[in-house]
């Protein structure tokens, strides 16, 4: 498969370097929430770990704190800030998809990005052209072959091999699984009877992997396979990803220009802090939206001890200058009106 796609050439550099310091995170286990001056846990969503990761060199130099990250997936974040066994959860879904939740938790919308639809099928190019609903067929197990006629009816001019469809889902509790089968129950009115959305759902089809590295790596050595991650993991492991068709007839792919268009659906955060900007409506404002795009959320203890203030240097500067630093690993930065809420939100964490 070619590897010549523009957002790669950009961002491989960028994508590698990340990856190591990744390693060095992840080596920090998930230890209980330490309140030592200075030091900052979490634990949570894999799609949002390469760029916490960036984070943790950049806070050590501008604030003096150690950010110690364990990306364990969504779910795995949630639970561990709900127990109080790290100082934030990350996750890529809100609170409220979560049973057992924290119901004592402030929670913050902190970065912005796209789930990507990877692929692995040799010969073919490094974008196909996708729609929501041939997607979801396919997850629902009815569409098997890559040369399937409404596969090939997408991608004119393609002659795709017939290398069946190997489908690949996240097997734990994931936020990029809520926002990948938030999307196909928006497309498809057969996903949303049958499968619906969820952090976790019972796959029609398909074999499960954790966390967005797995699912990378296994759609990287099966020909013939397809799954969903954040674009970050495409760019790092080198497969393709879809253009998506999104509801104005353009077929996007999940770069800044989709992401940010996508964004511009919801800036006003609800009361809990939740966003929704999945698959935006068909008008000129959205023509260039990415349709799976979702925001990623920090959720803390409302009364965090001793190291709140910590928490919440932590936390403002994520929101502001830390944003900067989210292009280079396919994030977008938050618009202002999400940064103004947030800001509220940080100020009603305490000791």
């Amino acid at each position: 498969m070619p590897r010549n796609g523009k957002i790669a050439r950009i961002s491989l550099v960028a994508a590698a370097a990340a990856a190591i310091a990744v390693v060095a995170v992840i080596t920090t286990g998930t230890a209980s929430a330490r309140t030592d001056s200075g030091t900052v846990t979490g634990a949570g969503s894999t799609f949002v770990a390469p760029l916490v990761t960036k984070w943790a060199t950049a806070t050590q130099q501008a604030l003096g704190i150690t950010l110690s990250y364990n990306p364990v997936g969504s779910g795995g974040g949630v639970s561990a800030i709900t127990n109080k066994q790290v100082n934030f959860g990350a996750s890529d879904a809100p609170l409220s998809q979560f049973n057992p939740t924290c119901s004592t938790c402030v929670q913050i919308p902190w970065a912005l990005a796209g789930t990507s639809v990877i692929y692995n099928v040799h010969g073919a190019p490094l974008h196909l052209k996708m729609s929501g609903s041939v997607l979801a067929q396919i997850y629902l197990g009815k569409i098997t072959k890559w040369n399937a006629p409404s596969i090939q009816k997408l991608n004119k001019g393609t002659n795709l091999p017939s290398t069946s469809i190997t489908v690949v889902h996240r097997s734990d509790s994931s936020g990029t699984t809520y926002n990948f089968t938030d999307y196909l129950s928006k497309v498809s009115g057969t996903w949303k009877s049958q499968v619906g959305a969820g952090t976790a759902v019972n796959w029609p089809a398909g074999e499960g992997e954790g966390h967005s590295s797995g699912v990378a790596a296994a759609v990287r050595t099966t020909d013939g396979a397809i799954g969903y991650v954040d674009v970050y993991y495409a760019v790092h492991n080198k497969l393709g990803f879809m253009k998506m068709k999104n509801r104005s007839g353009n077929f996007v792919l999940p770069r800044a220009k989709g992401i940010l268009a996508a964004a511009l659906l919801d800036t006003h955060p609800k009361k809990d802090g939740s966003l929704s900007i999945v698959n935006p409506p068909k008008s000129k404002k959205y023509r260039n939206a990415y349709p799976i795009c979702t925001y990623t959320y920090v959720d803390v203890q409302k009364s965090s001890g001793a190291n709140a203030a910590n928490i919440k240097k932590l936390l403002n500067w994520a929101v502001t200058k830390g944003q900067s630093y989210g292009p280079a690993l396919i994030f977008e930065p938050l618009p202002k009106p999400v940064v103004t809420f947030d800001k509220k939100q940080i100020q009603k964490i305490h000791s």
